[in-house]
């Protein structure tokens, strides 16, 4: 990384737990201007725990987060301004319609009707403005879930997995439009699709078991693990400790 690159994101030392569940082991990172980083883990890796932490939505056990320099804990207003965070399901207001749950969100963002047409325009979901949000498929609860994410323009987007539901197609719109957004952002992506993580992020952090087991290129980390493929670094890193 370059020494003028804008940290957005800090991590340290940050620990998470539920009852005899690590969920966040000591984990230490930072998240830099322009990046697309890719969250893989199987199944309780602690992949949502450490986006809802970042997100303000969980409190950590110990250790600090630092949204562009500051503590969210000091400045939770602050951090809470600058990101835009689509959550794992996407809870939404199921008896408003689209149009009124964005325009109550660009309320609370501080957006205006502008931004609610730009966004419904950019994720695609304009033909569905005056259907209420539990008559949507789940692809388009997703879309709906990602244009609220980025109504105020936010500097950081954190996306639990953004493609689910999708349809191939979709699912390339998607991943072309988060692409595109990459150059003045931070982007932390959840997901358990490798080809996703592949695709699009130039950067792959892999946890298992609440810690980080490779954080790096897809070249380094295929190189750390002596593999030819994500899949089998993945397995690799991800298994060896299933006999504990």
């Amino acid at each position: 990384m370059k020494k003028n690159e804008v940290i957005s994101v800090e991590v340290i030392d940050l620990c998470k737990d539920y009852g005899s569940i690590l969920a966040s082991d000591h984990i230490n990172l930072q998240a830099h201007q322009g990046e697309i980083i890719a969250l893989l883990g199987p199944n309780g890796a602690g992949k949502s725990t450490l986006m809802n932490m970042i997100a303000g939505y969980l409190a950590p056990m110990s250790g600090n987060i630092k949204i562009l320099g500051q503590d969210i804990t000091e400045a939770p207003i602050f951090a809470k301004q600058n990101i835009g965070f689509l959550p794992e399901g996407s809870p939404l207001y199921a008896d408003l319609s689209v149009k009124m749950f964005l325009n109550y969100m660009a309320q609370l963002r501080g957006a205006g009707k502008k931004a609610v047409q730009n966004v419904a325009q950019i994720a695609n979901i304009t033909n569905v403005m005056a259907q209420k949000i539990e008559t949507l498929s789940k692809g388009y609860l997703r879309r709906v879930g990602f244009a609220q994410s980025i109504l105020a323009n936010p500097p950081i987007l954190l996306l639990d997995e953004p493609t689910d539901g999708l349809d191939p197609n979709q699912k390339e719109y998607m991943r072309n439009l988060i692409m595109q957004m990459a150059s003045d952002k931070t982007i932390i992506i959840s997901t358990h699709l490798l080809e996703e993580a592949e695709s699009i992020c130039n950067r792959i952090i892999i946890l298992d078991k609440g810690k980080v087991k490779a954080d790096g290129t897809l070249k380094q980390i295929l190189q750390k693990t002596k593999t030819k493929t994500l899949a089998a670094a993945f397995r690799q890193l991800t298994t060896e400790q299933e006999a504990d």
